[in-house]
């Protein structure tokens, strides 16, 4: 037997259906399970509780805690530029070789040879300074709201362990145009990890521990006894691959744990003329 064959005038309705009435197709209805109903309580709630991208906020917010001003705005904010140093360093990366005889040449053939290739540094230079603006700005506002405080504690200290790899993420990224400024900062930078706590073979309980300047934390970080081409080739794979996967990681966490804890911590709710007895 011939399989069913579908009626080309039911085929172009559906087709046209798909342009003119998105929200009757069989996609829509997969995406957005059930109807948006204002008037429903339940309806609403099935609708969040429903999508992956609902789902991602709390059922209930306080409108009061999701003010801008209150909030400032600079969790989403660090996000977006979070965003968009992953795009501008990723297009970067076409034009990069992490070698100490091609690094510079690279920085140099990006800023004066490629069609807008300054522009784009520039674009992700700036997003990567104005992010460590925005998280400590975000880990500010936190701390003078108490929003650090019950239930919110295990998500004070991962957005803390995101501060650290923000700032990381700077660091390794002074490194990879291989030109003074980066040497110098670099070499101050690891320098001070010869004085870390265990891991250091100058720092406390350092030489108890057997670390010396062969096998410490600073030889780790620099893949040697001094900035060279080891050094250049870590900072690029920690700035391109291990930090932001990390930092992603932990990201989603927040995320997940902002919607666990009941939203964004705010004042108490204030109650319109309407609704007082």
């Amino acid at each position: 037997m011939e399989p069913d064959r579908k009626d080309p005038r039911e085929a172009l309705e559906e087709l046209t259906t798909s342009f003119t009435k998105p929200k009757k197709t069989r996609l829509w209805k997969s995406v957005f399970r059930v109807k948006h109903d204002r008037r429903d309580t339940r309806s609403r709630a099935l609708a969040v509780v429903s999508n992956v991208f609902l789902h991602l906020h709390p059922a209930r917010i306080n409108r009061d805690a999701v003010r801008y001003s209150y909030t400032w705005g600079m969790g989403g904010i660090s996000f977006y530029l979070f965003l968009v140093l992953l795009f501008t360093g990723a297009l970067l990366m076409f034009y990069y070789h992490p070698t100490k005889i091609q690094a510079y040449r690279d920085i140099l053939y990006l800023e004066h040879d490629v069609p807008f290739g300054r522009l784009l540094r520039n674009m992700h230079r700036w997003a990567g300074h104005l992010m460590v603006i925005t998280v400590w700005l975000h880990m500010l506002r936190v701390l003078l709201t108490g929003s650090y405080k019950k239930p919110r504690e295990f998500n004070w200290m991962v957005g803390v362990g995101l501060l650290a790899f923000t700032l990381l993420l700077s660091f390794t990224g002074y490194l990879l145009p291989d030109d003074q400024l980066g040497f110098w900062a670099v070499t101050v930078g690891t320098n001070m990890a010869r004085a870390t706590p265990l891991v250091g073979h100058e720092g406390p309980l350092g030489p108890q521990m057997g670390m010396t300047a062969l096998n410490d934390l600073r030889f780790a970080l620099l893949g040697g006894s001094i900035v060279d081409s080891n050094a250049l080739l870590r900072a690029y794979i920690w700035h391109c691959i291990g930090i932001p996967v990390m930092a992603a990681v932990l990201m989603s966490v927040h995320f997940w744990r902002v919607r666990k804890d009941g939203g964004i911590s705010g004042p108490a709710p204030v109650k319109l003329e309407r609704e007082v007895p």
